[in-house]
């Protein structure tokens, strides 16, 4: 037996436009689980539901939010909150950061307010994991750009590659123009209910199009992850040894620690896959836009070239991907 290890990043998004596929619940309880195992983590809640915040138990109408870090620059270390989990922090957030999008198309360089945020306490953290909104707006590219990786969740049901073609092409935007860093860390299927016939049918689809991108840890569709957040309890908490808690404290530990696996297993399983070449049930068109590196200063200011220099130019090629 081997033991196959990924190359985890310290700053996660977490991320899929598709809503109900278990992305919430999944930042929750992996950043409880990545904390149990010694490290110290940080959430970024930058969905306006606030759903991270509450289902961590910290009050949605805390003083200080994710809302006055990007739009008043107050420093992080100063609006972030403790949580009753040892090694956990967590930035909340509530509706005021509904407006936030607006507020933030009308500032200078908006696309790089969470990473000019974030780049002060970056040390301080083994791990920075960020709840993204369900849509592809500002709050999403600013969480892009600030970040190492992207953990994507899908659910095992019909459309689950829905929309997953527009999240590439914000990605390959991202990568292209603003952070040039920025990888594809996997796929995690969640809300798996392999009583259903058409669920292995999705899951080999998904493995087919994500080629060695899908992590092995399955998160089941479970009762008790459902219910934990509606009592403000990550399920180790709530339900600790039910299989949903397994489930994810697996998951953290795959991140952390890799898993074993046969050498006889193909490699088709375990070779590095190429984001570039993955395509949506045939019809994948790779995007247009051609490469155009970004430099950012200590500030968070681009300093890209004539042709890119417009402030708020990543955020039109975003749109415009998406409208392709």
């Amino acid at each position: 037996m081997d033991r196959r290890k990924l190359d985890v990043k310290k700053v996660i998004a977490v991320a899929n436009q598709k809503g109900g596929v278990g992305k919430t619940t999944l930042s929750i309880n992996l950043s409880v689980s990545l904390a149990e195992e010694g490290k110290k983590v940080l959430l970024i809640d930058l969905d306006p539901q606030g759903n991270s915040t509450s289902g961590l138990g910290v009050a949605k109408n805390a003083e200080r939010t994710a809302y006055d870090v990007l739009i008043r620059a107050l420093p992080l270390d100063q609006a972030r909150a403790t949580t009753s989990y040892e090694n956990l922090s967590v930035l909340p957030a509530n509706m005021n950061l509904a407006g936030a999008a607006i507020e933030i198309a009308g500032m200078d360089f908006r696309e790089f307010l969470l990473k000019k945020a974030i780049d002060p306490v970056r040390d301080q953290y083994d791990f920075i994991l960020m709840d993204t909104p369900p849509s592809l707006g500002l709050l999403t590219v600013n969480a892009f750009v600030a970040a190492d990786q992207i953990l994507i969740p899908m659910q095992c049901e019909f459309f689950a590659l829905e929309g997953i073609t527009q999240l590439i092409k914000v990605y390959e935007s991202i990568k292209n123009f603003a952070n040039p860093s920025l990888e594809i860390l996997g796929v995690v299927l969640s809300m798996v209910d392999f009583r259903m016939r058409l669920t292995e049918a999705v899951v080999s689809e998904i493995k087919s199009h994500f080629n060695g991108k899908v992590l092995e840890t399955i998160i089941p569709r479970n009762i008790r992850l459902a219910e934990a957040p509606s009592f403000g309890k990550p399920i180790q908490q709530y339900a600790p040894e039910s299989k949903g808690a397994h489930a994810i404290k697996d998951l953290a530990r795959e991140l952390l620690y890799g898993i074993e696996i046969n050498n006889e297993e193909t490699s088709a399983t375990i070779e590095k896959a190429d984001i570039e070449n993955v395509t949506i049930r045939g019809d994948y068109e790779e995007s247009s836009i051609g490469p155009g590196p970004v430099s950012v200063n200590s500030n968070g200011e681009s300093t890209a070239g004539a042709d890119n220099a417009d402030r708020g130019i990543i955020t039109d090629i975003v749109s415009e991907s998406i409208s392709n």
